[in-house]
């Protein structure tokens, strides 16, 4: 399975860098909105001194561990596979002996990622060489938690956005409705603003939800803003997801495969 694995990260290495104007159209799509957030609310901060206690300097670091965060998690799942579901093309890759999604997929998405990552390295410096975040107090045991924080949420995320692009299977407006979804995430993931800015209902549904444990629970994890309680539990939350994520992906994945073929694709 190791051979299956490194072979097909070759191909999807090599397939990444033939489409050079895409990979630079999502990294600069996955750059805007953040950079967007942090010059308002560092303006927002400016002017009134801090809001609701964060000053320049914490949205200023928030923002930019976001970028690194929001990079490693991410997934394009729907923009690999949908199209295939719908056009008929996946029935090929029904045919091999292993599973498309937690496979071919699965390391196009690597690949997609370590490649705008490499990408972003050079925009991220310039950002800090700008702004001058103070990162004081980020520390080696903060960075060490962050690592299996970033690798569940990760996962998450991914069969989070292989449910979505299930979808397909039942309709071909899956885009309209995972474009609503994300909008969701944006909001209660910590991206469009910290968590601790939304108004109290929202805050609570946020932090029981999974699109925190993606996004904004390991970027506060690394700047040491989480109480250990906290921590604890969102662990035990990322647990939780991952567990309820597997397995509606597994029925939604046997159910739509099963509409598929049935179909006659």
């Amino acid at each position: 399975m190791l051979k299956i694995f490194l072979r097909l990260w070759q191909i999807t290495w090599a397939e990444q860098w033939q489409y050079r104007a895409n990979l630079a159209m999502y990294l600069l799509y996955g750059l805007v909105s953040p950079v967007v957030f942090l010059s308002v609310w560092r303006t927002v901060a400016a002017s009134q001194g801090t809001v609701s206690g964060l000053t320049v300097n914490d949205f200023t670091t928030y923002y930019l561990i976001l970028l690194i965060v929001d990079k490693l998690t991410s997934e394009i799942t729907i923009h690999v596979t949908a199209y295939k579901i719908q056009d008929g093309t996946l029935s090929s890759e029904l045919l091999r002996p292993i599973h498309p999604i937690l496979t071919s997929t699965l390391m196009y998405n690597m690949a997609f990622k370590a490649l705008t990552f490499m990408a972003m390295v050079p925009v991220w410096v310039a950002l800090v060489l700008l702004f001058r975040p103070d990162f004081s107090g980020i520390t080696a045991t903060n960075l060490l938690l962050a690592v299996p924080a970033i690798l569940v949420g990760a996962s998450i995320n991914y069969l989070f956005g292989a449910i979505i692009t299930c979808i397909a299977f039942w309709t071909t407006r899956v885009y309209s409705i995972a474009e609503m979804i994300w909008a969701f995430i944006l909001l209660l993931g910590g991206t469009f603003v910290p968590l601790e800015l939304l108004p109290g209902i929202a805050r609570q549904a946020a932090e029981i939800l999974p699109f925190q444990l993606y996004v904004y629970f390991p970027v506060q994890l690394i700047l040491g803003r989480l109480e250990a309680e906290v921590v604890l539990r969102n662990f035990l939350l990322q647990g939780f997801w991952l567990v309820v994520t597997l397995v509606a992906f597994q029925i939604v994945w046997r159910e739509g495969v099963k509409r598929f073929s049935a179909v006659g694709a």
